[in-house]
């Protein structure tokens, strides 16, 4: 191996869909020397998208590692999907790099999906780096990206290069800034300027540039330039052509003399501990230490089995190590350690603080588990992140009968591969929901199923959890009497219904005086009523909000048995029930948007059509806003495209349940009248 951790460069390459991202990644490795021919996109031959899958829909829909060594300096570059509906796999992998590169096209305009991958590097406190790629495209317009990039993150996005030659190259702005003009801007300019943002950190230095008017070597200005980036108060914006090679061994240089190595980057947030008593702890790159690391993807291959991939942070591991994962008393020993390149890997014999590896078939692995080598390290953990919710929704069941068990472990897996993947199982309608980040990640996923396992599913849209309950009280009786040849059965309820307030849920209460009921068949009595709760009266959906209070009632000495107040109490319910106005209430969602600030005013428009309540919008950095929204569930089950339409693409949302609100009459009557109550068993 030969390197040490301050050899190291962890990078992960984002993106805005169509920069030419994976293309960039083929051009970087063939100048590297790490590949001996490029990859194309459409035969199916590059390194980052080696799924068949991937082959296919020509998009990555997974992180890949590729693992390199350039002038001495070990480079672990992470390619990550650039689809907004893969998010949750690109966040995941940020926590296992010092730096963050975003690549935009020299062509299309920023979107809102490249402004939350730049916030959440900023809020993780990720060095950050703009590669504007396709700058010899004949509608290249890099000097208005790099105005864009200024006015949507900062005045501290300053060019380390600038293209030169109609973007048939690059002209150095920092290490050697002399030679053939910029296509625009002065070099000497953008020199002056990234040099004055550098040493204003660094008294000393400032006074040697200033007062001394020394010219400072790189040397000199490493340490500032490494805090700078640190701190945020640098973002350096490279040019490159991936197609035309443009600026790409200038990036190298970028990566190799400019980016962090691990103890050069800001500390990882580890905790110990959960919720309000979790403490931060010091977590340091060095090699003699104990072992802790943390798995940031996890892979799993029908004939491969689990891979998988870890950021080691502390002490270094070897084949034969034994390490516990998460707060298990258990170790697992590590068989072999394996550097990847895509989808090839080589066997490595150690890995050292800041190091990326990968392990295969330890089932005990899972996303975000840490592992370690010593229990003073139990309930270690990364400050978890916030991933954006799964917002659409699809009903699944096995094609054949008998898959359901196939069903449920290929949507395990699903959910192991992916943080923003989510299954729910919605008892009252006994369906089966499969959630994610929008149309084409689900479509991903159910061609999984199929293709990778082997699971073919029926899909419908899933229905809408509308709820029942009482607008006054009533009262209730049933007298249940069944005489046959021997024992009878025998019990009589009374009882009273009334309206609780939104959200309270259910109350049953004893109010039996005298022992009209003995005390051994009130739970009967309540059986009874919760059949009733989850079965419905009105249209078939659970009831909700509504206190139950048994007042009275009669028993047998021999025939009242727990059966017959069982059936008396759902009865009772049942009659109080249809006197006391029972109404059907559908889910309200709060809906917040962020989109462009010029598309408000239609989103808001449209809203108004499908019976939404606006409760105002701000404004946000970079010409865009937050819209916020109560709307009923029923309205917006396909609210993903039509954004999509309103907003080009660039809007998106997050939503969560807020409360229920009684139906529109005429849907109320549509749903009664759709209902088939069961036959009673009387």
């Amino acid at each position: 191996m030969g390197y040490t951790t301050s050899g190291i460069r962890n990078i992960a390459l984002v993106r805005q869909a169509g920069a030419g991202k994976t293309s960039l990644v083929e051009t970087l490795l063939l100048q590297a020397g790490a590949t001996r021919s490029r990859g194309s996109l459409p035969r199916g031959t590059t390194v980052s998208d080696f799924d068949p899958q991937e082959k296919r829909l020509q998009h990555s829909l997974d992180s890949t590692i590729c693992s390199f060594d350039y002038n001495g300096t070990h480079i672990n570059l992470i390619d990550t999907p650039g689809y907004p509906d893969f998010l949750g796999r690109t966040l995941s992998v940020l926590e296992a790099v010092e730096a963050v590169a975003l690549v935009v096209s020299a062509v299309c305009p920023l979107d809102t999906f490249t402004q939350r991958l730049m916030e959440f590097a900023r809020e993780r406190e990720l060095c950050r780096l703009v590669i504007v790629n396709k700058i010899d495209s004949r509608d290249a317009r890099a000097a208005d990206v790099l105005q864009q990039l200024r006015e949507s993150f900062g005045p501290e996005c300053l060019p380390l290069n600038l293209p030169a030659g109609a973007g048939d190259g690059v002209v150095d702005c920092f290490f050697q800034p002399h030679g053939r003009a910029a296509d625009f801007s002065s070099v000497e300019a953008a020199h002056t300027q990234i040099i004055d943002q550098v040493v204003e950190l660094d008294e000393k230095l400032m006074a040697l540039y200033l007062e001394q008017g020394e010219e400072l070597s790189p040397e000199q200005l490493h340490d500032p330039f490494e805090q700078a980036l640190r701190e945020g108060h640098l973002v350096p914006v490279c040019f490159t052509s991936a197609e035309g090679g443009a600026g790409v061994a200038e990036l190298l240089q970028v990566f190799e003399r400019l980016m962090p190595n691990p103890a050069e980057g800001n500390p990882p947030p580890f905790l110990k501990g959960t919720g309000e008593n979790a403490t931060r702890v010091a977590v340091a790159p060095d090699p003699g230490r104990h072992v802790i690391a943390h798995v940031f993807k996890v892979s799993i291959d029908p004939y491969v089995g689990k891979l998988g991939v870890l950021r080691v942070h502390q002490g270094t591991i070897r084949p034969g190590s034994q390490l516990f994962v998460g707060d298990a008393r258990k170790p697992i020993k590590i068989a072999h350690l394996f550097r990847l390149l895509g989808k090839d890997t080589s066997e490595i014999t150690a890995a050292v603080p800041g190091d990326i590896c990968a392990i295969a078939k330890v089932d005990e692995l899972h996303l975000d588990a840490v592992l370690h080598d010593s229990h003073d390290e139990d309930e270690y953990h990364l400050k978890p992140v916030v991933y954006p919710p799964a917002m659409l929704g699809m009903a699944i069941e096995p094609e054949r009968r008998g898959d359901e068990q196939r069903l449920a472990d290929t949507l395990h897996k699903l959910t192991a591969e992916d943080p923003c993947v989510r299954i729910e199982h919605h008892a009252a309608v006994n369906e089966t929901v499969l959630y994610g980040m929008g149309e084409f990640h689900l479509r991903v996923l159910l061609e999984r199923m199929t293709e990778r396992y082997g699971v073919h599913v029926k899909t419908h849209p899933p229905s809408i959890p509308y709820r029942e309950t009482i607008t006054r009280p009533a009262e209730g009786h049933c007298r249940h009497k069944k005489q046959t040849g021997g024992a009878g059965q025998f019990g009589e309820v009374y009882l009273r219904v009334e309206a609780l307030g939104r959200g309270v849920g259910f109350e049953f209460v004893d109010d039996v005086v005298g022992g009209a009921i003995p005390g051994q068949y009130i739970p009967a009595v309540e059986k009874g009523v919760r059949q009733v709760l989850s079965e419905g009266a009105l249209a078939g959906f659970p009831i909700q909000d509504v206190r139950v209070t048994v007042t009275d009632g009669k028993h047998h000495p021999v025939d009242s048995k727990e059966v017959a107040f069982v059936s008396a109490g759902r009865k009772a319910f049942l009659d109080a029930l249809g006197k006391a106005t029972p109404i059907v209430l559908e889910p309200i969602m709060r809906l917040e948007i962020t989109a462009p600030a010029s598309a408000i005013g239609d989103i808001t428009g449209d809203l108004a059509t499908k019976r939404a309540r606006i409760n105002g919008n701000n404004s946000l950095p970079g010409q865009r806003a937050t819209l916020n929204a109560f709307v009923p569930l029923a309205e917006i089950t396909e609210y993903q495209s039509r954004l999509k339409a309103l907003t080009g693409g660039q809007g998106a949302y997050t939503m969560e349940l807020s409360h229920y609100d009684p139906v529109p009459a005429r849907k109320q009557q549509e749903l009664v009248q759709a209902w088939r109550p069961r036959t009673e068993e009387e």
